[in-house]
């Protein structure tokens, strides 16, 4: 059994938005699909929901694109979900040029949907993974992610 919804996301990033196969388009099959692979009903609405609110917020984004060089100033509620660890991440991988400003914007309300107490750095990783998957014109930025995501040793960035 897998334990979090997070796990739902990946399964099905590496099933079928990392290669050639298709999801089932029939949702109910999809469900059934990820119940038979060992996720809970529960895990899996969440999962669903969370990607279909990252759609809705990738088409409409309430942040602005000019936010270049700003510093964040985090809330408390993106604190509590985002230990130290989870924000210097998020800076790095901005400071790299990985995540732009909305990018890292729509990264964070992921991160605060996600049903977990804290963050860990690679729920952080994957979540900035598909984000980015979903924003025409990062696909350099998508591709760096991806090494990041799957690469075993320590992760130099240049």
């Amino acid at each position: 059994m897998y334990e979090n919804m997070v796990d739902v996301l990946i399964y099905l990033y590496e099933n079928y938005m990392d290669g050639e196969a298709q999801p089932p388009v029939d949702q109910r099959a999809l469900e059934d699909e990820l119940s038979e692979a060992g996720f809970t009903g529960d895990e899996i609405e969440k999962a669903l929901r969370w990607l279909d609110e990252l759609a809705a917020e990738v088409e409409a984004p309430q942040y602005q694109d000019h936010m270049v060089g700003a510093i964040r100033i985090y809330a408390e509620q993106e604190c509590v979900k985002l230990d130290v660890e989870a924000r210097g991440l998020l800076l790095s991988l901005e400071q790299n040029g990985i995540l732009d400003p909305l990018s890292r914007e729509l990264v964070i309300d992921r991160l605060v949907a996600l049903d977990a107490l804290l963050v860990t750095a690679d729920e952080v990783k994957w979540v900035v993974l598909l984000v980015l998957m979903n924003r025409p014109g990062r696909e350099d930025a998508f591709t760096q992610m991806e090494e990041m995501v799957y690469e075993e040793g320590q992760v130099y960035l240049h």
